[in-house]
């Protein structure tokens, strides 16, 4: 009786109405997921990526947005305009280099990544401290006011020690980041520091016009001020980078460089400028990397 139902069941469209006896199969249970495996969070698949938290890999992910070549050192001027072709008047800022020379270099081998040390400027041998001293002696470079240290990319950004980096480093019609620290306003309320509205100006307030409020809650927040809340304090005398600034004009003579635009820092402060780390690298002649001879700040002044 079993096998005729068997031999008649084989003729039906619908495998679930043949009885079980008579499957050569057992059925899979379960449902079929629609989205993709998780990957494993635990360190035991064979294919998982190697860790990146070596000081090679730190500078592979660094590798496009160190500059390929060092920066250089300036004074800010004061500001001036200029007229384009079309007769438009624009604000830019003079930046003078004054005997900027290249000091020093960082190695991987040596100290982990690739540096340009650059100084400006010159001062006196009795007022440079001995082990300072000490260091431009023995690079055979005179003793420098300012002294900045610039990332490169690798072992081809290293100028030779003694090269005086001039106006003519720069392009004109390239863009380049402007450092430099920004003036100091001392202390300065709420209002000021960032920008609050302050309290009304009637209906009821009493000489707290311009008083922050509020610091927080008492008892939502845990009875405390949260860390980096803004209050009245100190404003500026930090540094403040100004990027993609347009070079101008240079003049090479006068070690000139002329931005467009302003930059921070009041005039007579130190600026640190680079290759823009936003726009595509300049493509810099073969004759600007020659070394040019390194000029004696002593008759300078003279």
């Amino acid at each position: 009786m079993a096998s005729k139902i068997c031999q008649k069941s084989s003729h039906l469209p619908l495998p679930f109405l043949i009885p079980r006896f008579c499957l050569q199969f057992a059925p899979r249970r379960g449902i079929k997921s629609i989205s993709k495996p998780r990957p494993n969070r635990f360190n035991r698949d064979p294919n998982l990526p190697l860790l990146e938290s070596t000081t090679a890999a730190a500078l592979e992910r660094k590798r496009f947005t160190i500059p390929l070549r060092t920066g250089a050192l300036g004074t800010k001027k004061g500001m001036t305009a200029m007229y384009d072709p079309d007769g438009r008047r624009f604000p830019c800022t003079v930046v003078q280099m004054d005997r900027v020379q290249v000091v020093a270099h960082k190695t991987r081998e040596r100290n982990g990544y690739f540096a340009v040390q650059v100084g400006s400027g010159w001062k006196h041998p009795s007022n440079v401290t001995r082990p300072l001293l000490g260091h431009f002696a023995e690079h055979k470079v005179s003793p420098k006011r300012h002294l900045v240290e610039f990332r490169v990319k690798d072992e081809s950004g290293l100028l030779d020690i003694g090269k005086t980096i001039g106006a003519s480093w720069f392009l004109e019609g390239q863009y380049v980041d402007a450092r430099a620290n920004s003036r100091g306003m001392g202390f300065a309320g709420g209002m000021k520091k960032h920008g609050f509205s302050g309290q009304p100006a009637s209906h009821g307030t009493s000489l707290t016009h311009r008083a922050m409020g509020s610091a927080g809650q008492s008892q939502g927040g845990g009875s405390r001020v949260y860390p980096g809340k803004k209050m009245a304090g100190r404003m500026g005398g930090h540094q403040v980078t100004t990027q993609n600034v347009k070079v101008v004009k240079v003049d090479d003579e006068k070690g000139l460089v002329v931005l467009h635009g302003s930059i921070p820092g009041p005039d007579g402060c130190s600026v640190k400028l680079s290759d823009a780390v936003k726009k595509p690298w300049p493509k810099v002649p073969t004759h600007l990397l020659a070394a040019q001879p390194a000029t004696d700040p002593v008759s300078d002044t003279a």
